[in-house]
């Protein structure tokens, strides 16, 4: 991967940041691990690159890792050059190419759909097509098509959440939503999922102010909710993971929406680490509790999944904020996954 500071172009779709920034051939994704410091967009050249770029976070939320990696190999087939196989030899390519993207992140429901769908197409392409470059093409417009579908998707759920709100909110004119983690255009292909539903909120005139937790440990929240809410001149206060519960009790706080990692079929959800103790919080002093989510976050699972689908990990950001923070010699629990509702 390479680095490129100075890209500007695509950098923003209406007044949102980009994490995702694509033309045929040409593939630039935003190193959120900078973000709030620095803006950086890395060129993806190649799925080994859009590997890595999942692998190491530079690139995250479900739906953004799903269409940066189905990008990262359009772009490779599109620098390619010829080809030397049958229509066979190209299909093989292709599935073993989105099985070696799928292993940047197994968890992600989004990356494994996305790939199984790929595959779909490639084997349809491939049953009608003599030669390579077909396949190859029918590949690259799919994942095009995914791309402008997943920013569509997201606008629908914002304006359909900002409707629902307004509906079940009778009595608040205007009013102020706290949200988790970051489900914005960062963690999407654009607009966003439950920070879109804010911005819809912003956009009608009818949000007072949205409230985002740090998200710790890897503060997806004050590094990057945060950081677009500011950027979209969105009214927005940034709170502790601790006080949420104190805001609520002070009554600043008219609905709580995240977004989900997985939905279970019973309606459970599984998100980040902390959006538990805020669905306690939520339910305690009588506050709505939503998930923003698309169908294909659904899953036909059992109860039982969600109660272990914890994802452990070592994350410096528990221990090490400000240089060390904690006795070396006291263990510490850093979950990121966790069952919610």
């Amino acid at each position: 991967m390479a680095t490129d500071s100075n890209f500007t172009d695509g950098v923003e779709n209406g007044t949102s940041l980009q994490s995702i920034c694509y033309k045929r051939g040409s593939l630039q994704l935003l190193d959120q691990r900078k973000l709030p410091l620095e803006t950086i967009y890395l060129d993806i050249r190649d799925s080994t690159d859009g590997w890595s770029a999942i692998r190491d976070m530079v690139v995250r939320g479900a739906p953004a890792i799903a269409i940066a990696a189905a990008l990262s190999l359009a772009v490779e087939l599109c620098n390619l050059g010829a080809f030397k196989g049958t229509s066979a030899d190209a299909a093989s390519f292709l599935a073993k190419k989105l099985e070696y993207l799928v292993s940047s992140r197994p968890t992600a429901v989004n990356l494994s759909d996305a790939a199984t769908k790929l595959k779909e197409v490639i084997s349809k392409a491939a049953a009608n097509a003599s030669e390579a470059s077909t396949i190859f093409q029918a590949y690259m417009e799919a994942a095009e098509i995914m791309l402008k579908d997943d920013v569509a998707s997201n606008k629908a759920i914002g304006s359909y959440g900002a409707s629902f709100l307004q509906r079940h909110l009778k009595d608040s004119k205007r009013m102020s939503v706290l949200t988790y983690c970051n489900t914005g255009s960062l963690a999407t292909a654009g607009y966003g999922t439950a920070l879109g539903v804010i911005r819809s909120l912003h956009a009608e005139g009818v949000l007072e102010r949205a409230y985002c937790t740090e998200t710790r440990p890897f503060n997806q929240g004050s590094r990057l909710t945060a950081f677009e809410l500011v950027h979209d001149n969105i009214p927005a206060t940034l709170i502790a993971d601790s006080a949420a519960a104190a805001l609520m009790k002070a009554g600043h706080v008219n609905a709580v929406i995240v977004g989900a990692d997985r939905v279970a079929a019973n309606g459970d959800t599984a998100n980040k680490i902390g959006t538990y103790s805020l669905a306690l919080c939520a339910n305690h002093h009588g506050i709505p509790f939503y998930i923003a989510a698309p169908p294909d976050f659904h899953r036909f699972i059992s109860f039982f999944w969600t109660r272990n689908c914890y994802r452990r990990k070592i994350c410096k950001g528990t221990v090490a904020c400000t240089g060390r923070t904690w006795g070396t010699s006291c263990r510490f629990w850093n979950l990121c996954l966790e069952p919610s509702i």
